[in-house]
């Protein structure tokens, strides 16, 4: 009798301490979710955004060398003949290995419609196009006029960047911050509210696009001392948000 009733009794408090148990981890959710409901509640944000100005220091251009002739072969080696031309002349401007790359590469047969016909490949055509950084920006005009006189057919999509960006990029990043903390301190005292920890930051960066040529020639004349391109400056932008909790 006295076994059962000790049973019973361990029975009882195992229950009981189980609930209590229950009870402890819902009360610590609860709380949980309200301290992460208040931080998510009772926010403010303030956005900021910073600008740099800086002068492009580097030059892309893309040029192609297109070439047809009666066989694959033929249109291929006169195609390599011209790009040969092109890339003596590149170099003999200073401009390194590591910045003249072919970005693309083509052969399209050339068909011929017979009226009442079947239609047949008369020719083929080559197309090449070669993507070349010029680091002096001097060069620029000489250049664009060099490769149409070496056997470049089109020139397009002149570009000018600034080689390594991500400095400007931290100035830009730095002047939006303290933007939106200016705006963060001017802001709490009239609102009448106190600012507490730092709970999210988002970022974006833009900038305007840059100066753009494009020039499509037939028989690859050049000359006339090449184009007036300048470079004018590029603009990079930061805009930035950050969430306060509030106190």
């Amino acid at each position: 009798m006295k076994n059962t009733y000790e049973t019973t009794l361990i029975t009882v408090w195992r229950v009981l301490i189980g609930l209590m148990v229950m009870a402890a981890i819902f009360v610590g959710v609860s709380i949980h979710q309200m301290l992460n409901t208040a931080a998510t509640t009772n926010v403010v944000s303030f956005s900021g955004e910073g600008k740099v100005l800086a002068k492009p220091d580097v030059a892309v251009i893309d040029f192609s060398i297109v070439t047809e002739a009666a066989t694959s072969k033929a249109a291929q080696d006169a195609n390599s003949e011209k790009s040969n031309k092109v890339t003596n002349f590149l170099k003999k401007q200073n401009i390194d290995d590591k910045d003249i790359k072919t970005i693309s590469y083509n052969i399209y047969p050339q068909y011929e419609y017979p009226r009442g016909g079947v239609p047949r490949i008369k020719g083929y055509q080559v197309s090449q196009t070669i993507e070349v950084k010029v680091r002096n920006l001097d060069n620029v005009s000489s250049v664009l006029d060099g490769v149409v006189t070496a056997g470049a057919n089109q020139v397009g999509n002149l570009n000018f960047k600034i080689d390594d960006p991500e400095k400007l990029k931290e100035q830009a990043r730095e002047l939006a911050i303290k933007d939106a903390k200016d705006k963060a301190n001017s802001l709490k005292s009239q609102l009448g509210i106190g600012l507490g920890r730092i709970i999210s930051f988002s970022e974006g960066i833009s900038g305007y696009p840059e100066p753009m040529y494009e020039r499509a020639l037939s028989g690859g004349v050049g000359g006339g001392g090449g184009p007036s391109v300048p470079s004018g400056e590029n603009e990079i932008t930061v805009d930035i948000t950050i969430t306060y909790q509030i106190k």
